[in-house]
């Protein structure tokens, strides 16, 4: 083979699919958040003209199930049209996501889309090229079988490609669907496979080729960092190159910042802002979420704790002040308490812990849960691990009152 290509291969577009975790947001930004997955597929689009590649493929979960609004397939179709303008071949196979999808069938689609079928594998040649995709979509949600088992052997003399929708070898966050085992796709014989279902980006094997792109746009807060597609040029029946492309419009970010050292409320603030100018630093240019998580050991985690609506609104001050494009999705107060300051009147705080412990050990609060407890065996007599949620109950109460009384005492020493 002495042909020489390029090929874009992305999967989990899940197209008009909601950004979760965002309650709280600008008008501006709702409308971001909105159009982030339709924005990002057009993305997609551009790429892959931009890069002349000849063939597209799309490895499942083009659409997050059943439209909310029929545009989302006319808007897929009208960017089919497009690559097929530029002469770029596109082949796709349905996730489970897709297998929900109602209305995927009915779609009029441009003679450059090649659709694979769910009855079995198909293999089919590229036009022009010495090129076979071997591919098969998904009949329903929940595919347990070993599809890649399924897969026809390498056409000789041609550069195989496997498409394929899979839990490969199980990973963590996503359901077990079509399972195989990295083994088994390296001796299949392929050149290279072209995964989806697992959104986080990953090469699994070199030689043979066999990668996860991720998805094109991280869709919550665990679906951090770039998100995007992979180009890969081929030369003389070899693989050349491999490079992921990021093509989110807003980016997901957890940033965990450390108030160990710091001394005072102001210096937290300063440390927030610092990271949070990094990290829109660092997004180039993008819409950004965060997740902020503060850790260590402080003096100021009672007060923290005890008055986080007030830290939260100052965060969230502090990220409006240094772009508009940028907001926080959650403040989680991830901090242990220092040492009690001398401040503190000893005989107070001692006869105040003795109180709450006298309450959540074997005191009042005891009481009153076993008292709910009890009704809850009756009505549901086969419900497990009662008794642990009792006594989780009772300590996180006694440990969330200490920092509390702790945080209030704190603070009256110093007025």
């Amino acid at each position: 083979m002495s042909d020489s290509f390029t090929f874009l291969h992305a999967a989990d577009l899940h197209i008009d699919s909601p950004l979760l975790g965002l309650s709280r947001k600008s008008p501006v930004q709702a409308r971001q958040v909105a159009d982030a997955s339709r924005a990002a597929f057009e993305n997609l689009i551009n790429l892959a003209i931009e890069e002349k590649c000849r063939f597209v493929l799309l490895a499942g979960d083009l659409f997050d199930g059943d439209w909310k609004d029929y545009r989302t397939g006319t808007v897929f179709v009208a960017h089919m049209r497009r690559l097929e303008e530029a002469g770029i071949d596109v082949y796709i196979i349905l996730g489970n996501h897709d297998a929900e999808n109602r209305f995927v069938s009915r779609l009029e689609l441009s003679n450059n889309v090649h659709l694979f079928k769910s009855k079995s594998p198909q293999s089919l040649e590229v036009p022009g090229l010495p090129v076979v995709v071997h591919g098969v979509s998904y009949a329903q949600r929940d595919v347990d079988d070993n599809l890649a088992a399924t897969y026809p052997a390498p056409t000789a003399g041609r550069f195989n490609i496997g498409i394929l929708h899979t839990a490969c070898e199980g990973r963590a966050g996503h359901a077990r669907y079509a399972p195989c085992t990295l083994e088994q796709l390296v001796s299949h014989g392929y050149d290279y496979w072209a995964l989806g279902h697992v959104h986080a980006r990953e090469v699994l094997n070199e030689n043979p080729l066999i990668i996860y792109p991720g998805n094109l746009q991280g869709r919550n807060p665990r679906e951090t960092g770039p998100k995007g597609a992979t180009i890969v040029r081929v030369s003389d029946g070899k693989i050349e190159s491999h490079e992921h492309h990021a093509l989110d419009v807003v980016r997901w970010d957890r940033r965990s910042i450390d108030l160990t050292a710091l001394e005072a409320r102001s210096d937290v603030l300063q440390k927030v802002k610092s990271d949070l100018a990094e990290a829109l630093e660092s997004c180039e240019g993008r819409s950004l979420v965060v997740r902020l998580v503060l850790t260590g050991e402080t003096e100021l985690h009672p007060e923290l704790t005890a008055d986080r609506t007030t830290l939260v609104e100052d965060i969230e001050t502090i990220a409006a002040s240094l772009s508009d494009e940028l907001w926080v999705e959650k403040v989680q107060i991830a901090t242990t308490p220092g040492r009690v300051g001398s401040a503190l009147d000893p005989s107070v705080v001692g006869r105040l812990e003795v109180a709450i412990d006298e309450a959540s050990e074997g005191g009042a609060l005891a009481a009153m849960l076993e008292t709910i407890m009890a009704d809850v065996r009756v009505k549901f007599p086969a419900a497990a691990h009662l008794d642990l949620l009792n006594e989780t109950i009772l300590e996180s109460s006694g440990r969330q009152a200490r920092q509390l009384a702790k945080a209030v005492l704190a603070r009256a020493s110093k007025s």
